[in-house]
């Protein structure tokens, strides 16, 4: 053969059927914004140093308040104010219109038995039932806060109380009654039992243990709910043994028949026991919804300690 002859080129082996797809469109690139984030992996000590946080801000859910439940509230908080301070001023106006004010060491026992009524409406009454309503009304306030001013009122009520036990028991030592034999004084020694025993735990179990916060914070909020509701129990007996004294007094010192014909002091002792019923139906009223709650909202953070 010829050298520089060419040579026929074979005949191509037909294509198959399979090889006749046509050509693929060239790659599109995903964006990085769509695609998931990659997992994080975190090493045995990187996991000791990473701390999660839990934090817990109370903080009140005003904006989902409506505009009835901001009238109720207001209005109730103010009918409360109104009832609670109004409870003690009627109670000094009746011992200076009908019983001539107060005293302790000028030689009168009923003048310093005057004491007794006003301290402890003022104790059990006006300051207790402030120091139960704190947390409905310190809405804006930080919670340690509300806890000093209840600790504060509470602070204001235990000497009221004490004095005014002082000065009926000197005033039936002085006048040869006997002490602890009407309904009135067993009611009045188990409230005031009960007031002396809820003041020591709470100072010693939400002020003292403070200082060990961390600590402590699991005892402490299993206390809340029962000190909640041995203050309420208190505050319940202190108003029941104001209205069983008053009775006492209007009738020993009136008269069954002239307290019958509802002469103008009685008048004035049924206004003063009817007030504090009242006092019981707000406040019970007022702890009762949810909506004067202080809402509170847990919040979780994570931080890495580098």
């Amino acid at each position: 053969m010829d050298s520089n002859s060419v040579s026929p080129m074979p005949e191509l082996a037909p294509i198959a059927e399979f090889d006749k797809s046509p050509p693929s469109p060239p790659n599109e690139e995903v964006p990085m914004d769509d695609l998931p984030p990659p997992p994080v992996t975190i090493s045995q000590a990187e996991g000791k140093k990473l701390k999660v946080q839990r934090t817990r801000s109370y903080e009140s859910d005003d904006q989902s308040r409506g505009a009835c439940q901001w009238c109720e509230y207001a209005l109730v908080i103010t009918l409360a104010t109104i009832l609670l301070i109004g409870v003690s001023a009627l109670t000094i106006f009746w011992v200076f219109y009908y019983h001539d004010g107060y005293s302790w060491a000028d030689g009168s026992p009923e003048r310093q038995f005057n004491l007794h009524p006003t301290l402890m409406v003022a104790g059990f009454i006006t300051f207790s039932g402030f120091s139960v309503l704190l947390y409905r009304i310190c809405r804006c306030f930080r919670r340690i806060y509300v806890k000093l001013l209840h600790a504060i009122f509470h602070a204001l009520a235990f000497p009221c109380i004490v004095i005014g036990f002082l000065a009926v028991f000197d005033y039936h030592n002085k006048t040869g009654i006997n002490n602890f034999y009407s309904l009135h004084s067993w009611i009045g020694l188990v409230a005031m039992g009960l007031f002396g025993i809820q003041y020591a735990v709470g100072f010693f179990s939400f002020l003292l243990l403070m200082i060990c916060s961390k600590g402590t914070a699991g005892f402490r909020a299993s206390l809340v709910p029962v000190h909640a509701a041995f203050g309420i129990l208190t505050f319940v007996l202190g108003a029941a043994a104001c209205l069983t004294g008053l009775t006492e007094k209007a009738i020993f010192h009136i008269g069954a028949e002239r307290y019958s014909t509802l002469v103008d002091e009685a008048v004035i002792i049924n206004t003063i026991g009817v007030v504090i019923i009242a006092i019981l139906a707000v406040v019970m009223y007022i702890l009762s919804r949810d909506e004067f709650r202080k809402q509170t909202r847990e919040h979780i953070r994570a931080s890495v300690d580098l």
